[in-house]
């Protein structure tokens, strides 16, 4: 799924081993701030890129590896 540009609700849950209503609600938090920017969203998912750099500082998941 590395190819894909959102995160599921599914993959934020186990990537940061949180239960699956609390990656909603930090799915909805970042969306905010998206739509905040002029972004659109789409709910119960979040951009990968995004995501990445919210919580690692980094832009995608090779550079975390590191």
């Amino acid at each position: 799924m590395a190819g894909q540009m959102f995160l599921r609700v599914e993959e934020v849950a186990e990537e940061l081993g949180v239960s699956k209503p609390y990656a909603y609600k930090l799915i909805r938090s970042m969306n905010a701030e998206l739509k905040k920017t002029g972004c659109i969203t789409i709910s119960g998912r979040i951009d990968r890129k995004f995501f990445y750099e919210k919580f690692y500082g980094t832009r995608d998941q090779k550079e975390r590896s590191i």
